[in-house]
């Protein structure tokens, strides 16, 4: 009797117990809650990608269950190559971090270029909150109006990279035979436009949104001659100006020897998929299909999200969203592109001229140490009541304590140190410091 009444009492416990647990979980809110996802941005602070992000970042953990927090963190270098390889073999595989990389990153991959170490079409791609018409302008000063005029009078370009700052004037030179001049090493756009207002550079090849943003009282006071939209299809701002594609303008000119016009229009073509593009963002080749899936229909809803749009419009940002699984598409297509067009595109698009260096104005912020991280690779000074930080390197960043050379890892909270860097968020030149 005993046995039968303690049998009943299991099952009775049993029956209670199964009936107090809740319903079916979410397997994605459950992994997502009280996580953190780093947005790694390829670019440095204040540019487009940036912008575009931290924005993003704002408003897409109320569209993910969970509500997970979000933080950004720069990685800047060879136009995004850097930062494409740390999503893809550093970074946690798990969609806790999201890459925001330059446009140009999968072309530089599929055209089998040194530096990647993933497959664009093994990456997963998230979105884009926009694509992008790219600008090739010119300062008037320079009496060239279009690429006809570029045909004998050179014009010097600023680059930041291998990417649409650098690529698409190499293209244009090397098929159309324009005589553009470029600048390396400005560390994003914002110092290449301070360059231009000190009279070093006459101009630029950038997307129309950040230009109209970065280009100050020199796009204000239509100091700019406009040489060609470099896009698929026209922005209706740059069509009113009477602006015309770079398809258009090549019809107008002599392609150089060795190549057809429509082999050239091809390689465009195929560069300007990546305009479509936008300002990419990107999940690493091994997260799981399910959050890989969550993720973009979260991006998606912060695409449409009020709030995101309000807080778009206030930084004056174009949102004309392109989603993964389009994005997905564009990268197969390019890297199911002939093997042999790739091969010339790749040569096509590097500056074969002889390239000047950018002169980097220095700026010396000065304030107390208020922390510091990782062994010192970062720096974090209160400049002017706001906290400023440096990137401080073992190799290049000379640090000093005192006047005694130092190491970075010695500078504590609570000394005063003064940077001297491109600006807040930069690498440091020298960090010195007294206390």
């Amino acid at each position: 009797m005993r046995t039968i009444v303690t049998i009943a009492g299991i099952g009775l416990a049993g029956a209670l117990g199964f009936a107090a647990l809740p319903a079916s979980a979410d397997p994605i809110a459950d992994f997502y809650k009280g996580k953190r996802i780093s947005v790694v941005v390829g670019s440095s602070p204040g540019g487009g990608y940036d912008t575009y992000a931290r924005t993003m970042t704002r408003h897409m953990g109320r569209h993910i269950p969970g509500n997970p927090t979000f933080l950004v963190k720069n990685l800047p270098g060879a136009g995004s190559i850097k930062a494409a390889n740390f999503v893809a073999n550093v970074a946690p595989q798990d969609g806790t971090v999201i890459g925001a990389i330059q446009r140009s990153a999968p072309l530089v991959e599929i055209l089998g270029q040194k530096g990647p170490r993933f497959k664009s079409a093994e990456l997963n791609w998230l979105g884009s909150m926009n694509n992008e018409v790219g600008i090739l302008a010119v300062l008037k000063r320079t009496g060239v109006k279009s690429l006809k005029d570029a045909l004998a009078k050179q014009v010097i370009l600023g680059s930041t990279g291998p990417n649409d700052t650098e690529q698409y004037p190499a293209l244009i030179n090397n098929t159309l035979g324009t005589k553009f001049k470029m600048i390396r090493g400005y560390p994003s756009t914002p110092p290449a436009h301070l360059a231009i207002e000190r009279g070093e550079l006459d101009g630029i090849s950038q997307s129309w949104s950040s230009f109209k943003l970065q280009a100050g009282k020199n796009y204000k006071d239509g100091n700019y001659n406009y040489l060609v939209q470099l896009s698929t299809k026209s922005h209706p701002e740059l069509a009113k100006m009477g602006v015309p594609l770079v398809f258009d303008a090549i019809k107008d000119m002599k392609i150089q020897p060795g190549f057809t016009k429509d082999e050239v229009e091809t390689y465009f073509r195929l560069m300007l998929a990546t305009k479509a593009m936008g300002r990419p963002f990107v999940l690493g080749p091994k997260v799981p299909a399910t959050r890989v899936k969550a993720l973009r229909a979260a991006f998606k809803a912060t695409a449409g999200d009020s709030k995101f749009l309000a807080d778009a419009e206030k930084q004056r940002r174009e949102v004309t969203p392109v989603f993964g699984d389009e994005l997905q598409d564009i990268v197969k297509k390019m890297a199911s592109a002939p093997k042999k067009v790739l091969a010339n595109l790749d040569g096509l698009i590097k500056y074969r001229g002889k390239a000047g260096k950018a002169k980097i104005e220095m700026a010396k912020h000065t304030g107390k140490v208020t922390a510091t991280k990782r062994g010192g690779r970062r720096i974090v000074i209160n400049y002017k009541g706001k906290d400023v930080t440096a990137k401080v390197s073992g190799s290049r960043t000379k640090v000093t304590i005192n006047g005694k050379k130092a190491k970075r890892k010695a500078v504590k909270v609570g000394m005063s140190c003064t940077f001297t860097y491109p600006g807040a968020g930069q690498e440091a030149t020298n960090v010195d410091c007294k206390g």
